[in-house]
């Protein structure tokens, strides 16, 4: 017999921050502000990371894998929550987050030419 094991509270948690996040941002006004803060906050973190890297001068392998893994996540989870109806904006959400990193790492290349 198998058993679905039971929601912990953090699950529940999640789940239920989630949901009133999606209503929340029914309005497209304010879809549009969250995406546009999860586009500048991934900005600063490659930013962040590309003059971190570019700085120490030793990681700067470990530093593009370690950005290149990430990416790859958030595609996956992409793939996955593409034909969910519920959760678009956490679709949006992930590729904000992907073009932010995307430009800030761009132009971190740009400053290293």
């Amino acid at each position: 017999m198998f058993f679905k094991p039971q929601k912990t509270k953090f699950q529940r948690l999640v789940i239920e921050t989630f949901d009133s996040l999606s209503q929340w941002a029914v309005n497209p006004w304010r879809r549009y502000s969250l995406a546009l803060t999860v586009v500048l906050t991934g900005y600063f973190f490659g930013s962040s990371l590309g003059m971190i890297s570019a700085v120490v001068e030793l990681i700067d392998p470990v530093g593009a894998f370690l950005s290149v893994f990430f990416i790859e996540i958030l595609i996956k989870f992409r793939r996955r929550l593409r034909f969910d109806k519920r959760k678009k904006i956490l679709v949006l959400l992930l590729d904000s987050l992907r073009l932010g990193l995307f430009y800030g790492f761009f132009t971190e290349s740009l400053k290293l030419l």
